[in-house]
C-alpha cells in the first residue's frame, strides 16, 4: 500500500522535502507541524526517530495510536512548535539532525466543517488550532472596527479592509463561517463564478491573527538555529506570501546574505560566521503534483544546512506572543 493510501491527506512536496532533509537510520528529525502525519510517516519509514509537535489535541490523539509510539521511534509533543526547544530539552535532546515545518492550517483541519477554518462547508466560526482561547467569532464580534481592518490588511493583504470591517461590525453577531463569508462577499461585490472567492483573504487573515501564526513561525525559525547540529537540515513549506517572505528573509539574514534586519522577524544575534549555508531557491510543486493534489498549488519549500557557527540568540526562554 502506498504512503498516499495510508494517510488521510497527501503531503505536499514530499519527495523534495525528503531530498532536503535526508532522513536515515539513526537520525533524529523534528516534525514541527505533525497534522495528519504525512511527513512523519515518511521519516519513520526511512529509519529516523521523530519528535512530532502539534498544538491540536485531535492530531496528537490520532498520533498516539501509531505503533511507532510504543516502539519509541515517535515521540509526540502536544505543544506549539515555538516551544520545541524547551520541549526537546525536557526530553533530554540537545541537538537534532533535521527540522521540518509545514506552515499553516492542515488539510485535516480544513476538511472538518466543525473546526470553522473554511467556508466550503458551513460550520461554527471557530478557527482555533489548539481548540482553546478566543475564537474567530469572539474576535469578529467584539473587536473594534479599526482593529479588524488592521488584521484584514496586515494578514490578508485585503486592500478594502476598512470596507469589509465596517460591514462585519454592522452585521454582528456572526455565528457561522457562512455568515462571515456572506458579509465579505457582499462588501466586495462578489460575483458567483468568479475565479477566486474574495472571502479567502479575510478567512486567512483572521485565522493567522487568532492563532498567532507568524509569531509562532518567527520563534520556531530562530529556535531551529539552536537545535540543529552542524550539517543539520532545515526545511520549511509555506502556503502564502507572508509566510514565505518570513522564511526567505530569515534564511538570508542567518546565512549572511544581508546585513539588514526586519522588525517583523526574529532577532538572531550576530555570529562570527553564517548560521546556515546551502540556502535553496524557492521550490514549488510540479504540474503533475498539483494535478493530483490541487491544494499544493500555493506551496513553496525553502531549505538550508546548519553550519558549525555557534548560536548565541535568541534567549532560550523566548515565547511567541
Amino acid at each position: 500500500m502506498s504512503l498516499h493510501e495510508t494517510v488521510p491527506h497527501i503531503p505536499v512536496l514530499l519527495a523534495e522535502v525528503l531530498a532536503a532533509v535526508a532522513p536515515a537510520e539513526g537520525t533524529v528529525v523534528v516534525d514541527a507541524t505533525f497534522g495528519a502525519g504525512g511527513y512523519t510517516r515518511a521519516f519513520l519509514a526511512a529509519g529516523a526517530t521523530v519528535h512530532a509537535f502539534d498544538r491540536d489535541p485531535d492530531a496528537i490523539a490520532a498520533g498516539r495510536l501509531w505503533p511507532e509510539v510504543a516502539d519509541g521511534r515517535l515521540i509526540l509533543h502536544h505543544r506549539r512548535f515555538s516551544e520545541m526547544a524547551d520541549a526537546l530539552a525536557e526530553a533530554g535532546v540537545a541537538q537534532v539532525d533535521a527540522i521540518v515545518m509545514d506552515i499553516g492550517v492542515s488539510s485535516m483541519q480544513l476538511d472538518q466543517a466543525g473546526r470553522g477554518f473554511a467556508f466550503g462547508q458551513n460550520g461554527p466560526l471557530d478557527m482555533r488550532m489548539s481548540q482553546d482561547g478566543a475564537s474567530a467569532a469572539d474576535f469578529l464580534n467584539t473587536a473594534d472596527e479599526s482593529d479588524i481592518a488592521d488584521v484584514l490588511y496586515q494578514y490578508g493583504e485585503e486592500r478594502q479592509s476598512r470596507r469589509v470591517a465596517r460591514a462585519i461590525v454592522a452585521a454582528r453577531p456572526l455565528v457561522t463561517t457562512g455568515d462571515f463569508a456572506a458579509v465579505v462577499r457582499k462588501a466586495l461585490g462578489h460575483r458567483p463564478g468568479a475565479p477566486k472567492d474574495p472571502a479567502t483573504r479575510s478567512f486567512q487573515a483572521v485565522r493567522i491573527h487568532i492563532n498567532g501564526e507568524l509569531d509562532e513561525l518567527n520563534a520556531a525559525l530562530a529556535s531551529a538555529a539552536g537545535l540543529l547540529r552542524p550539517e543539520g537540515r532545515l526545511a520549511v513549506v509555506s502556503f502564502h506570501s507572508l509566510e514565505d517572505r518570513a522564511v526567505k528573509q530569515f534564511l538570508r539574514e542567518a546565512s549572511g546574505a544581508t546585513g539588514g534586519g526586519s522588525r517583523h522577524l526574529p532577532v538572531v544575534a550576530a555570529a562570527a560566521a553564517p548560521l546556515f549555508t546551502a540556502v535553496s531557491r524557492a521550490i514549488r510543486p510540479s504540474e503533475a503534483e498539483t494535478a493530483v493534489n490541487p491544494r499544493a498549488r500555493s506551496a513553496t519549500l525553502r531549505h538550508a544546512t546548519r553550519t558549525d557557527a555557534p548560536f548565541s540568540g535568541p534567549a532560550s526562554d523566548r515565547r511567541a506572543a
